[in-house]
């Protein structure tokens, strides 16, 4: 497979203020490539860099081998982008936009538009300024499919979507790639990522930490653990081995775990609980922790 994004050193600078720094990538064609981390971490400017919305400070770029600033037009007209942040005109229909957006490919996007309004269950005829955020980002993402294309990049592409459409959208882009698009998604939510992706970039202040398989990065997952007691259970020798960040304050404590969940239950049970709660942490959590080297 050939590498449909290529990134050399890729840097943008904003003076003081950081961007993101000799960020190296390849995306291979036909994946559905993660790039994960907490928000503020680089993701959307180096996407935005990459799509040529802002320039480059220093470093190689590359989509289909063709370099992102000096072959903007001819990349672009390939490539569908759903940004985090979606913004129309005011007092334009879905349907005027989609057929507007068409109009750049040369192409007869009719038939595509309609079924994925149909899937997503978007009123074609309604004005965008009246659609609630999970509609408006429902626009969005036909937007930036309506001509198949053969590289995705999606930028917190569920933030409005409710679970039920949630499920729609990934089941949507899993059949994009299944025809041939490669994707590259970015998400500040690990579940998301590991639900869809096949490997993951994780960046942290501007610069990458790690490239890892999906299934590599499940294998050092974390679990984020918050319990309460009965009144009167005394919680301060409570102590398990893989637990950190710690924090007990009365009859509740919450911790990061990463080990024996067998012992943690046992743990556990030793204290007369009221409610306990384990559930995957935020990757916000996970880089306090796990990235701060």
């Amino acid at each position: 497979m050939s590498a449909v994004i290529e990134t050399k050193n890729l840097t943008k600078s904003y003076g003081r203020t950081r961007g993101v720094a000799d960020v190296s990538l390849a995306v291979e064609e036909g994946e559905i490539f993660g790039f994960i981390g907490p928000n503020g971490a680089g993701k959307s400017t180096t996407i935005r860099t990459l799509l040529s919305l802002i320039h480059k400070t220093s470093g190689e770029a590359r989509i289909f081998g063709l370099d992102c600033e000096a072959d903007k037009v001819k990349i672009l007209k390939d490539v569908g982008y759903l940004p985090s942040e979606v913004f129309y005109y005011d007092n334009m229909r879905a349907v005027d936009l989609f057929k507007y957006s068409a109009s750049f490919y040369k192409k007869d996007c009719s038939k595509k538009i309609g079924e994925l309004a149909s899937l997503l269950q978007l009123d074609l005829h309604k004005k965008i300024e009246d659609m609630s955020l999970g509609n408006k980002k429902k626009v969005g993402i036909i937007q930036g499919l309506l001509h198949s294309p053969r590289l995705i990049i999606l930028d917190e592409p569920t933030s409005g979507l409710d679970p039920l459409m949630q499920k729609t959208f990934f089941d949507l882009i899993k059949k994009e790639n299944a025809r041939g698009a490669t994707v590259l998604f970015s998400s500040h939510i690990l579940s998301e990522v590991q639900r869809i992706c096949d490997r993951v970039a994780i960046i942290k202040d501007g610069r990458i930490v790690s490239v890892q398989k999906i299934n590599e990065l499940q294998q050092s997952a974390y679990k984020a653990v918050s319990f309460t007691a009965r009144a009167g259970a005394d919680l301060r020798g409570f102590a398990v081995p893989g637990a950190q960040n710690l924090e007990i304050s009365g009859q509740s404590a919450g911790f990061i775990f990463k080990g024996d969940v067998n012992a943690l239950l046992t743990e556990l049970g030793r204290y007369p609980l009221v409610n306990v709660d384990i559930t995957e942490p935020t990757l916000e959590e996970i880089f306090m922790h796990y990235y701060s080297e």
